[in-house]
């Protein structure tokens, strides 16, 4: 055998063996290198969880704040505590108020009393609400007066008798 044919079969031996990289995997590797989109354990690679997928859709479709106010009426209980949620229920939320009607005048009163303490879990458990107060009214009783432009006067009690 002449050298040429033992360096040769060498070379083919050491490339079958793996312990020299051939040309072609050379230019795999390099491509594979550079081609960070395809590679299998690359960050953000990892496949997502349900609940991951459908936090993301709803921030892109802009739906986090409705949800938590849906969230804040759902768990008013745990914000408020129980015996306060059994006499007290968020009826409305509008321009960052959050219109709570009470049973009586007195658990509005109690609770206009703890309002600070309130706001703050709220805020911090339901930034996306947009919660910034709280109205305590008690509850509803009969008005002749309905709607912010009501007129003044007696209504239509000033046409008895």
């Amino acid at each position: 055998m002449a050298d040429d044919e033992i360096a040769e079969t060498t070379a083919t031996y050491l490339r079958l063996r793996g312990l020299e990289p051939s040309a072609a995997k050379k230019r795999r590797r390099r491509r594979r290198e550079t081609d960070e989109d395809n590679l299998p354990f690359a960050p953000g690679r990892d496949p997502k969880g349900l609940g991951d997928l459908l936090t993301d859709l709803t921030r892109q479709a802009g739906w986090n704040p409705q949800l938590a106010r849906e969230d804040l009426v759902l768990q008013w209980a745990e914000v408020a505590g129980e015996e306060t949620a059994r006499h007290a229920d968020p009826v409305a939320l509008s321009d960052g108020v959050l219109t709570v009607q009470c049973d009586s005048t007195a658990w509005a009163k109690n609770l206009h009393l703890m309002r600070a303490t309130i706001v703050t879990e709220l805020i911090r458990r339901f930034p996306e609400a947009g919660v910034e107060s709280i109205r305590f009214v008690g509850p509803d009783v009969p008005s002749w007066k309905w709607g912010p432009r009501a007129v003044p006067g007696r209504g239509p009690r000033d046409t008895y008798g």
